[in-house]
C-alpha cells in the first residue's frame, strides 16, 4: 500500500475518486465484474478484549457520536458512488467493534440511507455483529425490524472462567439469553466460538461445543485463539494448548458439528444447508467489496485493474476527513504479479475450492499464472483437481498456509 501524505491527500483523493482514472487502459482484461458487497465498520466497544487486534476503540454507549458517524458514513458513500455506479449490492455486513452498541433507530437510519443510494439485490443478506454484553430484551427484534436479516453473535465461550480470561463483558447466562432471543428473531444467525483457550482441556471444549450445538445455530464460526501483535496478550502472553492439541480440538469440532448437521464449507465456518454466509463467501471467491467507516478496506474491480483502498483508521479523524470529502488514507492498484496469490489466499480457504474459469474472470489473468503452483501443490498432495475445478485436499486444508505459500509472487 502507498500511504498518502496529508499534503497530497486532498489532491490524491480527488484523483482516486475519478472514475476516468480507474477506467483507463491497463494490463488486465476482466470480462465481467464480480458480485459487490458492502462492509460498514462501526468501531466502538464497551471494552477492548486482550486478544483483539481489530480497529476497535473503547467508549461508553452513552457517549457514542452515532449521528455524526452516520453522517460521515454517508459522505464517504457519496464520494465512492461513481466507482460502483449501476452495480447491485448482494450483501451488507455491519462489523466492528460492537455494532450492537448503536441503537436500532441508528441502524434503521443507516440501512434506509444505504437503500436510498444503492441498488440492493431483492434477497440482500444484511448481517449485524452483536455481543451478548450489549444485549437487551427485544433489542434483536428491533434490529430485525430495521432490516437486518442475519445476526452474528460474538459468544466466544459459554464457560464463565474462559469468558473472564478473554476479557469479555458478558457471562454464560447472558450468552444463552442472547442466542435464544436471536433464534426467535432471525431465520439465520451465526455464533462465534473460540478454541485453544488458555488452560482449556478437551473436556472443557466438548462442554462448550455441546452447549453451543444444543442451541441449534444454523451457522458457527470457529476461531483458534492466536496471539496477535500489539494486543494485551502479546505483552502478557497466556499459556495456550500446544499445536498438536489444537489440531485434535479442531478435528473434534469438525466431527461434532458434522453430527449436528453443520458442514464445514470454509476453514473456520460450519453451516447447515442454505445458511452459508454469502458476504464471507464473496470475500473468499475474490468478489468485490466497498468498505466504509474508520479503517475499512475496499477491493474494487474495473475493466483493466483491481484496486484496494483503506480509510483513515482513527474514528474522529475518519469523521473529520469523510465529512470534508477525502477519507482515503491509502490507495493501491494490485499488481499483476500479486493477483494470483491474492486470489489463491482467499479461494483455497473454501472446501469446494474454485473453478479455473472463476480464476480468469476475477483476476483477468490466464491459468498459466498459477500453473506452476498447482503442479507443485498436486505433487505434494495438497490439492485435488480436474480440468474444471481445483480444491484443497484434506491434507491441504490441514496445512493451508503451506498450500497458499506455493502461490507467493517471486520476491522482487
Amino acid at each position: 500500500m502507498i500511504p498518502i501524505s496529508p499534503v497530497e491527500s486532498l489532491e490524491a483523493a480527488s484523483v482516486h475518486h475519478d472514475i476516468q482514472h480507474y477506467m483507463r487502459p491497463g494490463m488486465l482484461q476482466l470480462t465481467a465484474l464480480p458480485p459487490l458487497s458492502l462492509y460498514i465498520h462501526l468501531p466502538w466497544c464497551l471494552k477492548k478484549c486482550p486478544y483483539c487486534d481489530f480497529n476497535s476503540h473503547e467508549m461508553r454507549a452513552a457517549d457514542l457520536p452515532e449521528q455524526r458517524y452516520l453522517d460521515a458514513l454517508m459522505a464517504d458513500m457519496e464520494a465512492a458512488l461513481p466507482l460502483i455506479w449501476g452495480r447491485t449490492v448482494h450483501s451488507i455486513f455491519i462489523g466492528g467493534g460492537t455494532p450492537s452498541l448503536f441503537s436500532p433507530e441508528s441502524i434503521d437510519r443507516l440501512l434506509g440511507d444505504i437503500r436510498a443510494r444503492l441498488k440492493l439485490e431483492a434477497a440482500c443478506e444484511i448481517t449485524l455483529e452483536a455481543n451478548p454484553g450489549t444485549f437487551e430484551k427485544d433489542r434483536f427484534r428491533a434490529f430485525r425490524a430495521a432490516g437486518v436479516t442475519r445476526l452474528s453473535i460474538g459468544v466466544q465461550s459459554f464457560n464463565d472462567d474462559y469468558l473472564k480470561t478473554l476479557g469479555r463483558v458478558h457471562d454464560r447466562a447472558q450468552a444463552l439469553a442472547a442466542v435464544e432471543e436471536a433464534a426467535q428473531a432471525f431465520d439465520t444467525f451465526n455464533l462465534d466460538i473460540m478454541y485453544a483457550l488458555p488452560g482449556q482441556s478437551m473436556a472443557d471444549l466438548k462442554q462448550d461445543m455441546a452447549t453451543a450445538l444444543a442451541l441449534a445455530p444454523p451457522h458457527i464460526s470457529i476461531y483458534h485463539l492466536t496471539i496477535e501483535p500489539n494486543t494485551y496478550f502479546a505483552k502478557f502472553p497466556p499459556v495456550i494448548p500446544e499445536e498438536d492439541m489444537a489440531y485434535d480440538m479442531l478435528d473434534f469440532i469438525t466431527d461434532m458439528t458434522g453430527q449436528a448437521g453443520l458442514n464445514r464449507y470454509e476453514v473456520s465456518a460450519y453451516a447447515k444447508d442454505a445458511h452459508r454466509c454469502f458476504h464471507n463467501l464473496n470475500y473468499w471467491q475474490f468478489g468485490d467489496y466497498l468498505g466504509l467507516g474508520a479503517g475499512a478496506h475496499s477491493k474494487l474491480s474495473f475493466a483493466h485493474r483491481v484496486v484496494r483502498q483503506v480509510r483513515f483508521r482513527e474514528p474522529r479523524l475518519y469523521m473529520e476527513k469523510a465529512l470534508a470529502g477525502h477519507c482515503l488514507a491509502q490507495v493501491e492498484e494490485v499488481s499483476r504479479a500479486d493477483l494470483p496469490f491474492e486470489f489463491m489466499l482467499n479461494a483455497l480457504r473454501l472446501k469446494e475450492g474454485f473453478s479455473l474459469q472463476q480464476f480468469s474472470e476475477r483476476t483477468g489473468l490466464a491459468i498459466t499464472a498459477i500453473q506452476k503452483g498447482l503442479a507443485e501443490a498436486e505433487r505434494k498432495g495438497l490439492i485435488e483437481r480436474d480440468f474444471v475445478n481445483v480444491k484443497p485436499s484434506v491434507r491441504g486444508f490441514d496445512f493451508l498456509n503451506d498450500l497458499q505459500s506455493l502461490f507467493l509472487p517471486p520476491s522482487r
